[in-house]
């Protein structure tokens, strides 16, 4: 009989990763042609809802996201947990306040299944979202992304210069 945990953990990760980068896929193949032009901001609101979960689990295991530094690992966690282990990326720490996010190696972009429009909408709603909702108090910006051409993804984050006077906290 099959067992769960008969399966590698390795294997249980490409699984999910890849079932999600297919999804994404799926959908805008099978509801694009009904919803036409409506499909892009309505897509985005999902990714902006993930953003929401992504929070969600950033609180619950108590990840730290009071400087750029902690904002930046914090998200690494939480996008590796979503995208799986084959997510590549490194943290640079810019200045006492600025961190940089590199990703260098992307699950969705080696996926047989990116969509007609690329991925990069879904992404960055999806990280500034989720970062501003784990810390108001920063900003974050794409600087390169792999699916506009560039050869890695760097994604900077920084005091929000509109919150400075705000005290950056704990995920609320």
């Amino acid at each position: 009989m099959p067992d769960f945990r008969s399966v590698p953990d390795d294997t249980k990760w490409l699984i999910a990763t890849q079932y999600a980068a297919h999804l994404t896929a799926i959908y805008e193949k099978v509801f694009r042609p009904v919803i036409q032009n409506r499909y892009d901001e309505l897509e985005q609101e999902v990714w902006i809802r993930m953003a929401e979960f992504s929070t969600e689990i950033a609180k619950s295991l108590r990840l730290p996201v009071e400087t750029a530094r902690d904002l930046a690992e914090s998200l690494r966690l939480v996008m590796t947990l979503f995208f799986g282990p084959d997510l590549k990326e490194e943290i640079l720490e810019v200045g006492k306040d600025g961190a940089v996010i590199i990703i260098r190696r992307c699950p969705v972009l080696t996926s047989d299944s990116i969509s007609e429009n690329g991925p990069f909408h879904r992404c960055m709603a999806l990280t500034l979202c989720s970062q501003k909702k784990m810390n108001p108090g920063f900003s974050s910006r794409f600087v390169r992304a792999m699916c506009m051409g560039d050869r890695q993804c760097e994604i900077k984050i920084e005091p929000d210069k509109e919150s400075r006077k705000k005290p950056a906290g704990k995920i609320s």
